[in-house]
């Protein structure tokens, strides 16, 4: 099932028109957005063993630290990116995928996991817990009924996209990986959260780095062309360093 099913049908009224953030905007002394898709890849990794025990994304810490103040992300969500992308680097080189493609989502999807006052933390967990609206078939919403019994949304009636990312409980089940070496797969944790995103993305549009292949995953995701556009301008601003 698509990731985005139940924003199909607008997602100006469904819970990411609520996340989305002013655009990048440009002022005078402002670098331009670099234009095409797919964005850019941003400041480049440093290599890490992607198999260290515990959470392998904290050997990003002062790669993250350098740059998040200034994009206004949090270096924990910040690790998380850059560590799926480099897991996905060594799995799947074909794909291509960038931490910048992944901190654009997680902008739009929860503020970074900051979305009313969350916080992600030093585990990568975040609180309180990130939970949608209920997909209940209200104007432009799609009516998707339980498939978890509440266990990850709380919700035994209708499923709720959950976590950073905002995966709804059926594709978490289906896609869901643990990233952080906790045992726990876990959608409110950004570590899990992101390298989830990353391994959906990938399988879903093939290479990121042409045009249609990152096209096609953010389709994927988000069957609207207004969240693509909107997800590309951040990453892009990302890629040079800027926040949005």
């Amino acid at each position: 099932m698509d990731h985005v099913v139940w924003r199909r049908a607008g997602a100006a009224t469904a819970i990411v028109a609520t996340l989305v953030l002013a655009g990048c905007g440009f002022g005078p002394e402002r670098e331009p957005l670099p234009e095409g898709i797919p964005p850019g890849p941003g400041t480049p990794l440093p290599v890490i063993d992607v198999h260290a025990p515990g959470r392998a994304a904290v050997q990003l810490r002062g790669w993250a630290e350098e740059q998040a103040e200034r994009m206004a992300i949090p270096v924990q969500a910040l690790e998380a990116y850059g560590y799926a992308a480099a897991v996905m680097t060594n799995s799947r080189p074909d794909c291509g995928i960038a931490w910048t493609t992944l901190a654009g989502i997680a902008s739009v999807e929860s503020r970074h996991g900051t979305y009313r006052g969350s916080q992600v933390g030093e585990d990568g967990a975040v609180r309180p817990p990130i939970i949608g609206i209920p997909l209940d078939g209200a104007p432009g919403v799609a009516r998707i009924t339980d498939t978890d019994r509440g266990v990850l949304d709380g919700d035994r009636e209708f499923d709720r996209a959950v976590g950073p990312l905002q995966f709804i409980p059926e594709t978490w089940k289906r896609w869901g990986v643990d990233a952080n070496g906790d045992n726990v797969v876990d959608p409110q944790n950004i570590d899990d959260a992101a390298l989830t995103a990353a391994r959906y993305l990938c399988v879903s549009g093939g290479d990121l780095t042409s045009e249609l292949g990152w096209q096609r995953a953010l389709m994927t995701y988000n069957q609207s062309s207004s969240y693509l556009l909107t997800v590309r301008d951040r990453a892009a601003a990302y890629s040079i360093g800027r926040r949005v």
